[in-house]
């Protein structure tokens, strides 16, 4: 059987992350589909939306008072004869409006022509069919004027843009009962190794239920892929291999444990046997660095192309893969940094850099230098008050002070000391 890689492709943080998102941005989405509107909720828009009409329609007003002419104002009081009332939604546009006139109007109501502001009813007194205005308006007051928000034929969304509750009531306000999206890609889960069984299987002393799958299809779903478990790949080549050539079929294989330097960390090479090109083989991270990155095209592992897989697409003749670090903090924190952005790519999003908030450190933190951390930890307070200390933990398999996070502190790796009260970078799991 090859080797592995002769050497080590260890990069920093910074260079590891640059490396995947520079081949997240030549991958494709191999597939789109037609989807209820409703059901498009989460996914990645494969068309562009533009306006079919002025966003709004008309001028539209802000307020429950009074349409006015500015020009009536001069005088304060000013009083206006009111000729009639305009609620939202009428069947007909309503009469223009002359010199010394006003409509009751109600907030999202067309304004009529004429008013070119509408008066808070606070301003106002009203005596039988007059109103008694008390302030002064400027031009345009409290109306958003007729295609303000969005012209008609102006782009609304981008194709590639993930779908929240604003997209889908833009796309419902300009009459779009169905939207193409992408399908969400399929991701192949691996976990590997001796002592990892079932969830629901009889428990040795010395075994470790198979929590990775778990964590792994979780945050798969909240990237917007379709998870596959496989089957647990034990510590023998021939089984691992067989594993490794079914999650190559998928869009993306995602493998978790076997890739440290043990004598029973297998996964490298059995890669290498199949003509596996690394990217990277590790990230000056902690946790995470055993991290793997790279691909397997589908000459080299002697698979056939994937369906739906198009003739002479580059895409689609290799397969990425990330072998992450079996300790399960390890695996939550190098998916989220390193496999995320290659699956929102093949889900079809728009690229997006890596952003991280600051707070005020709560409590003094001493690390070794030399590795970017990114640690569990609890972000609370509120407003600019806002803190962050530790979640004291037992090392990358503690699962439970993860439980207890909700964010990571991230360390640069020149600092060896923070002080109670810096400012600090903190990451949270989108």
């Amino acid at each position: 059987m090859p080797a592995p890689p002769a050497q080590s492709l260890i990069l920093s943080f910074e260079d590891a992350r640059r490396v995947v998102e520079q081949h997240a941005s030549k991958a494709n989405p191999a597939r789109n589909e037609n989807v209820d509107l409703l059901d498009s909720a989460g996914r990645v828009l494969a068309e562009s939306i533009a306006a079919d009409r002025d966003i709004p329609p008309f001028p539209r007003s802000t307020r429950d008072g009074y349409s006015v002419r500015v020009a009536d104002l001069t005088q304060l009081p000013a009083k206006l004869r009111v000729i009639g009332e305009i609620k939202a939604g009428p069947s007909q546009v309503p009469p223009a409006m002359n010199r010394g006139e006003a409509y009751s109007i109600m907030t999202g109501a067309p304004v009529p022509q004429g008013a070119d502001a509408v008066m808070m009813v606070e301003y106002t007194t009203l005596e039988g069919d007059s109103v008694e205005i008390t302030k002064s308006a400027a031009v345009g007051e409290n109306i958003v004027a007729a295609g303000a928000e969005a012209k008609r034929g102006s782009l609304l969304l981008n194709r590639g843009m993930r779908l929240n509750e604003s997209a889908v009531a833009l796309a419902a306000s300009v009459g779009r009962s169905k939207l193409n999206v992408f399908a969400p890609p399929r991701v192949a889960v691996l976990t590997t190794g001796d002592e990892i069984v079932a969830i629901e299987a009889k428990i040795g002393p010395t075994q470790i239920r198979n929590s990775n799958s778990y964590s792994l299809a979780v945050q798969i779903q909240q990237a917007g892929g379709d998870p596959v478990i496989l089957p647990i790949a034990p510590d023998e080549p021939r089984r691992l291999r067989q594993l490794i050539e079914e999650g190559l079929q998928s869009d993306l294989l995602i493998m978790t444990g076997g890739v440290s330097m043990g004598r029973y960390d297998l996964v490298e090479q059995v890669l290498a046997d199949l003509q596996a090109e690394f990217f990277f083989t590790g990230a000056k991270i902690q946790p995470g660095r055993p991290v793997v990155f790279g691909r397997v095209s589908s000459c080299g592992s002697g698979r056939l192309a994937r369906s739906g897989a198009s003739a002479g697409s580059d895409q689609n003749s290799h397969t990425y893969f990330f072998g992450l670090p079996g300790n399960p903090v390890s695996t939550m924190v190098t998916f989220e940094l390193f496999a995320k952005p290659m699956l929102e790519a093949l889900s079809g999003m728009s690229p997006h850099p890596l952003a991280f908030l600051h707070a005020r450190l709560k409590c003094e933190i001493r690390v070794k230098s030399g590795l970017t951390r990114f640690l569990p930890a609890i972000l609370s307070g509120q407003y600019e008050s806002s803190q962050v200390e530790l979640v004291a933990w037992q090392g990358s398999g503690d699962i439970a002070a993860r439980t207890r996070s909700n964010c990571y502190i991230v360390i640069p790796p020149d600092r060896e000391q923070i002080a109670a009260g810096e400012w600090v970078a903190v990451m949270l799991p989108r």
